[in-house]
């Protein structure tokens, strides 16, 4: 085995600074976690072109990342997380510009169908509305959390946020999901955590 492919992210990262090929390291750890929070956001279509496009900004960006910190994930993820935002409004955009030119006042957006076939799979539409419901920021922190598992310091990391800010979100969400899905805070949060959330 490659002895570089034992180094931490931070010591990979800086050493593809000199010798760029290495970055393909952080790629074959990390591009599976990443694929995967993708298609639990998106769908698995636009999973595929958005990791690309994730590790694509990463690599443009590695100047920039602190060393200090030896996991990368809390730094792809939050490059993913923009991304998703990003291919969200550009999703409205489109919808928008089309209804403009024909309207379809049945036809519903991407985003609207992957949140109705998630929650479908689990416990109905119900959840999936309780996710729709919450704000971007607070969902990206739900979410940080319960499919990746990301600690607090790490999704303050990913969002670039203070902590506080993010146990904010977090308890801003759980009360909203659990208000709408009328269960116990830790029933809710395993329900956000099922297996419906999760790639095959």
């Amino acid at each position: 085995m490659n002895q570089r492919e034992d180094w931490d992210d931070a010591a990979i990262i800086f050493a593809s600074l000199r010798d760029p090929d290495l970055f393909a390291v952080i790629f074959d750890r990390h591009a599976p976690y990443v694929h995967r929070y993708l298609t639990r956001r998106l769908g698995r279509e636009a999973a595929d072109d958005l990791v690309a496009e994730t590790f694509l900004a990463a690599f443009g960006k590695r100047k920039r990342y602190d060393t200090t910190r030896p996991d990368a994930r809390p730094w792809l993820y939050g490059i993913a997380t923009n991304l998703v935002s990003q291919h969200r409004r550009d999703e409205v955009k489109q919808f928008k510009l089309r209804n403009a030119v024909t309207p379809e006042p049945d036809e519903v957006s991407h985003a609207e169908r992957v949140v109705a076939q998630v929650a479908a799979q689990a416990m109905g539409n119900l959840l999936g509305i309780a996710l729709a419901e919450l704000s971007t920021g607070d969902r990206d922190v739900l979410l940080l959390i319960a499919w990746e598992g990301l600690t607090y310091d790490e999704v303050a990391v990913a969002l670039r946020i203070p902590v506080g800010t993010v146990r904010s979100r977090l308890n801003r969400a759980r009360k909203q999901v659990r208000a709408v899905l009328e269960v116990p805070d830790q029933q809710a949060e395993e329900e956000i955590k099922t297996p419906w959330m999760s790639c095959s």
